[in-house]
């Protein structure tokens, strides 16, 4: 079966297609959900609720707009979006001036660190400073769209991004 048959079978609410999405994109979607949020029962509530979304969506994914796993990522993202905002867990700090946003990267202890530990210390970041990090740095977004989908301003997606780096800078620091 390919990933075209298989989105074609879901369509039609088929089992085994929907079974054979679920197995190559598991790992994916929960991956997202784990470095969006931090509690395991969280964790677990955005992976379903963003199964729930895709599998009775899927008739609306379009071929020509792009691949099948960018499109399913975003409503992964998404949903653990409004579940941090359903949790009232996305608290942003008042804004900072933007040319106060220098971070010297001079310096990377990154490279030292197994996934697992890197994970680790984004999962410890406050859930603001971890959602724009994460929507910033691991996503790809830009300021712009991590404000209008947060609504906030650029400023405060900027000033977050800039605390998160500060905190992990700390964090990598004291293990260094």
């Amino acid at each position: 079966m390919t990933e075209n048959d298989a989105i074609k079978g879901c369509i039609k609410h088929d089992e085994l297609s929907q079974r054979y999405l679920y197995d190559l994109y598991r790992a994916k979607w929960y991956a997202y959900c784990i470095r969006y949020m931090t509690c395991k029962a969280d964790i677990d509530d955005a992976f379903q609720n963003s199964l729930i979304k895709i599998f009775s969506n899927i008739n609306t994914f379009n071929y020509s707009l792009g691949d099948f796993g960018a499109w399913s990522s975003k409503i992964v993202i998404n949903e653990c979006l409004m579940l941090l905002r359903k949790l009232k867990r996305l608290n942003f700090n008042a804004e900072i001036k933007s040319d106060l946003l220098v971070f010297d990267e001079s310096e990377s202890q990154i490279d030292y660190l197994s996934k697992k530990e890197l994970l680790h210390l984004i999962q410890k970041l406050p859930d603001g400073y971890r959602v724009v990090f994460n929507m910033f740095v691991l996503e790809g977004y830009s300021h712009n769209e991590i404000a209008e989908k947060l609504n906030i301003t650029e400023g405060t997606s900027k000033s977050q991004l800039f605390k998160a780096k500060r905190m992990l800078k700390e964090s990598l620091e004291l293990i260094f």
